[in-house]
């Protein structure tokens, strides 16, 4: 007989360690140091980018070799999509997240609408932080480590900030999917996902550009 999960069942049974994976603590903390290290890179880069403005031909630290060069990827156009520094973003919009993730850390619950346009607004920033990742990788040849932390702290970000709506029923999600979801949460598969989502991303990396990244 197939086992009914009932979404209202807390996700702190189980072991210590699947106690502390689901803990309110932990998402949270998660959530604060990816956002808090979005932040500083995003202020590395937006340093850098005034450095550029001043002086084209400004020698930026992470400038390692033909692939590794952070000044390659600042002078192309996708860095100023919009007609400024991406790195401004970064400092305009990590510290709301980080000020929600305090937040709830204190104790603080958000009204569902609040988590769903979180939950909106922080998809977008996943989808342009993977463009730019993609644009990197195929158009502009060259990788900014700062800009790969950026991306893989949005990553992480994202998938807690999806973790937190799909726990708390915040996306009006048909019952039958969010049931699953729920399944799948509270089988870390979540986890799972994110592991392997990243180390996908070191993959491609490495089978792109191979021994030219430590040229």
């Amino acid at each position: 007989m197939t086992q009914v999960l009932d979404p209202a069942e807390p996700f702190t049974h189980g072991s210590r360690l699947h106690r502390l994976r689901h803990s309110r603590a932990t998402v949270w903390v998660t959530m604060l140091a990816a956002s808090v290290a979005s932040l500083v890179a995003s202020l590395v880069l937006s340093i850098d980018a005034v450095r550029l403005a001043e002086n084209p031909n400004a020698d930026l630290g992470c400038n390692i070799n033909a692939v590794i060069s952070c000044g390659t990827v600042a002078t192309s156009w996708q860095s100023s999509l919009l007609g400024f520094p991406n790195a401004f973003l970064g400092l305009m919009t990590e510290p709301v997240v980080i000020t929600v993730a305090v937040a709830a850390l204190g104790g603080v619950v958000f009204p569902r609408w609040f988590m769903v346009a979180a939950q909106v607004v922080y998809t977008i920033g996943l989808a342009f932080a993977y463009w730019l990742f993609y644009e990197a990788m195929f158009d502009i040849g060259a990788l900014c480590p700062w800009c790969l932390l950026i991306t893989v702290a949005t990553t992480l970000v994202f998938f807690e900030m999806t973790y937190v709506n799909i726990r708390d029923d915040n996306l009006h999600l048909p019952r039958r999917l969010q049931h699953a979801l729920l399944g799948a949460l509270r089988s870390n598969l979540d986890l799972v996902l994110v592991v392997a989502w990243i180390l996908v991303l070191v993959l491609a990396v490495v089978l792109k550009y191979g021994d030219a990244l430590f040229a």
